[in-house]
């Protein structure tokens, strides 16, 4: 049968209809969609109906309910007064919850009830009347149904989706059948249309919310309920349901009980607040600067009156996920907007809360998404409308002042903050000028060397290790650098890099991180430690020809892990962009524990945010001049571990010969190479300026400068290429 063989009236009245049996049940045994908007819904009805809906449900048909909360004076008070409206919608549903499970009859009712929405037949929205800051029951009645052909039923009325509607009142409903006439088949499409717009929250006046999860996850608790356990889950759904409302009181962005932020994190704070909640964090790697920041939003929240949008962006996938982690202790649900998000729906969810926040609806959400995500058009578009009362925190903020991103940065946001350790972008004096102009000045400079006197990192010994390129790794060196003179312009007496020279200096670089002698002399440092555990190798993005004659080539990294792992018989684990999300999870849990992987190698992917704290000792054979990489290198080595008392760095030296051929070089190669000496030593001084161990690498520098022929004006003043790995 379909819809058109059934006998439906144009009117049903409880009077003198026994409106379920005579039009409900009938219509939804041939139904394979229910849409129903209600202005209020007791799980009875279902029961009152379940004939049909059973039948509905072997038709593989769904169920789509819009109700509306019985919100009580109070409930209105409090959004009023600022409270959160999805959490005072929550409490009011819970309220509706345990009401009905006073009895066993009731009980019943939310056990078939939890049925159908475990079953994935049952989807249900909430809705409100919202006008400015208050808040209405949302009273319309109507209901959809459709056939396998497409038939459509429409009917509206006095009567609400409830048991007492059913048999207890007077109620009458209007039907409108598609398939009879033009006057009905257009009042089936508006009605049709009404809901659509109801469910997918365009509709002007009304506030459409998904249901909430802790309300949801409530009454899936009824789902396999037995009389015999009636006591003991009331207890429980009361005790649950008291922590629920204790919750309520707490603010929508609160401190964690077990957080207390530091004085320097104090101090920075109020510098952003009397910068006008604009600045920047320059702190160094691994001293809390996720936590000063979310410390610093909790703190925007309460100034500005308990009302803050949050966009916070990062340069990678695997930094928003770690954000999460620590945005929830902070009591924020956030919305995680990314390609690969689990959150698959994010961008419609984005859209709503952009929506809810303007029309004050809610006072806060949080969206937390990266570079790539944040640029694109369609989050654009979405956030553009944002200005007032809205906060943009950015990870990393260095990898933004790029000319690519900094298009993308929203003129209008009110307020600002950038976290970086080297917010200074290397060799780009446009991009570090649009960072300091658009986020303020730097509300704190919390170094490297400030961490580790305070304790907040751990003291490290610093080892160089002299290798040199050979004959042929010179030669290829030289005829670059060459390549890259003749490829560079110069403005204003300033040096620009075009596409061309930037690909040439970056194969360069290669050349160095690549230089063979590092392996043999890898391979003796590491033997001491062979037996250790909480290493790791950083390699360069480069590989090395198999031999001669052929052109097959294998990766620094692959020949590291090979002599590890098959030479020494190291447990070894890559950390590379080749693996995933979760597997890089794992490898960090494994190497945490330290049983079942001694080392791992890596490459550029743990320069960024990756917080893997048991590392004790870095052999880096890949390095360049810009001091984003390094620094950042650096403190991934220091952070706090049980039992790591100092950290250990074998930072490898690349010269581009030895210091006992200097002499015999030419005078053109040895113009050509003083750059990457200097280059070399820079880094050298760096390393050792606040390491327990200076004195040794001293000794070694005076040993270069007096061999190369390096002068400190060489060192303070020679203009450097970019060298990027």
């Amino acid at each position: 049968m379909a819809f058109t063989d059934l006998l439906i009236k144009n009117e049903y009245r409880s009077l003198s209809d026994d409106i379920p049996q005579s039009f409900y049940i009938p219509a939804l045994k041939e139904s394979v969609l229910y849409q129903r908007a209600v202005g209020f819904f007791s799980s009875s009805s279902f029961l009152a109906i379940r004939e049909g809906i059973d039948a509905l449900i072997e038709n593989n048909g769904k169920i789509q309910l819009v109700i509306s909360p019985k919100l009580s004076e109070t409930d209105i008070s409090d959004i009023e007064h600022g409270y959160e409206v999805r959490k005072i919608i929550e409490r009011s549903l819970m309220r509706e919850i345990m009401s009905t499970s006073d009895d066993e009859f009731g009980l019943k009712n939310l056990s078939y009830l939890a049925q159908l929405i475990a079953k994935n037949v049952l989807d249900i929205k909430v809705a409100v009347l919202a006008s400015g800051n208050r808040y209405s029951m949302y009273h319309e009645k109507m209901g959809i149904l459709t056939d396998s052909d497409g038939n459509q039923i429409a009917f509206s009325g006095s009567m609400n989706e409830s048991d007492n509607a059913f048999y207890g009142n007077y109620e009458a409903i209007d039907v409108f059948c598609s398939w009879t006439d033009d006057h009905d088949k257009e009042r089936v499409y508006q009605k049709s249309l009404a809901f659509k717009a109801i469910w997918e929250d365009f509709e002007p006046g009304i506030q459409t919310l998904e249901f909430p999860e802790a309300a949801k996850s409530k009454l899936l608790e009824y789902r396999n309920l037995h009389s015999e356990s009636n006591h003991a889950i009331k207890t429980s759904q009361v005790q649950n349901f008291t922590e629920t409302e204790d919750a309520l009181e707490k603010d929508a962005i609160y401190l964690p009980d077990d957080f207390s932020p530091r004085e320097y994190q104090i101090q920075a704070i109020k510098s952003w607040e009397q910068n006008g909640f604009c600045g920047i964090y320059d702190m160094a790697t691994g001293t809390g600067k996720t936590l000063t920041a979310l410390a610093s939003i909790e703190h925007l929240f309460q100034k500005n009156k308990k009302r803050l949008a949050v966009i916070i962006v990062c340069p990678y996938q695997h930094l928003v996920e770690q954000w999460v982690e620590d945005i929830v202790r902070f009591g924020m649900k956030p919305i995680i907007g990314y390609s690969n998000s689990t959150q698959k729906n994010w961008k419609k969810a984005l859209s709503r809360a952009v929506q809810s926040f303007e029309l004050r609806v809610t006072d806060h959400f949080c969206f937390v998404t990266t570079n790539a995500s944040f640029a694109t058009k369609s989050v654009q578009d979405c956030i553009s409308s944002l200005s007032e009362d809205t906060l943009l925190v950015v990870d990393e903020a260095h990898n933004i002042g790029s000319a690519h991103y900094r298009k993308n940065i929203p003129e209008n946001i009110q307020f600002r903050l950038a976290l970086s350790a080297t917010i200074d972008r290397h060799n780009d004096a446009a991009g570090t000028d649009f960072l300091k102009n658009y986020f303020g000045k730097k509300c704190i400079v919390y170094s490297l060397e400030d961490a580790i006197q305070n304790g907040m990192l751990t003291p490290y010994r610093y080892y160089p290790v002299v290798c040199s390129l050979d004959a042929e790794e010179l030669d290829e060196y030289l005829v670059l650098t060459n390549q890259i003179g003749k490829s560079i312009k110069k403005r204003n007496g300033k040096i620009h890099l075009t596409e061309f020279a930037k690909q040439l200096l970056i194969k360069r670089a290669r050349v160095v991180a690549g230089a063979k002698s590092k392996l043999s002399a890898l391979r003796n440092c590491i033997l001491p430690y062979s037996k250790d555990n909480h290493i790791l190798i950083y390699c360069g993005a480069t590989s090395y020809k198999e031999n001669d004659e052929a052109n097959d080539s294998i990766r620094q990294i692959d020949v590291v892990a090979d002599m590890l792992g098959n030479q020494l018989d190291m447990r070894v684990g890559r950390f590379t962009s080749m693996e995933s999300s979760d597997e890089r999870q794992q490898i960090r849990k494994t190497f945490a524990e330290g049983r079942q992987l001694q080392a791992l190698v890596a490459i550029k992917c743990l320069d960024e945010g990756v917080n893997i704290p048991s590392i004790k000792t870095a052999f880096i054979l890949a390095s360049s001049t810009n001091p984003k990489e390094y620094i950042q290198r650096r403190g991934r080595v220091l952070r706090k571990f049980p039992g790591k008392e100092y950290a250990e760095i074998y930072d490898f030296i690349t010269l581009p010969f030895t210091m006992e051929s200097f002499l015999s070089q030419r005078s053109d190669v040895v113009a050509s190479t003083k750059g990457l000496i200097v280059r070399e030593l820079r880094r050298m001084m760096d390393f050792a300026s606040i390491a327990d161990n200076p004195s040794e690498t001293s000794e070694l520098i005076y040993k270069l400068k007096h061999a190369f022929n390096i002068t400190e004006q060489d060192l303070q003043n020679m203009e450097v290429e970019e060298d990027a790995i």
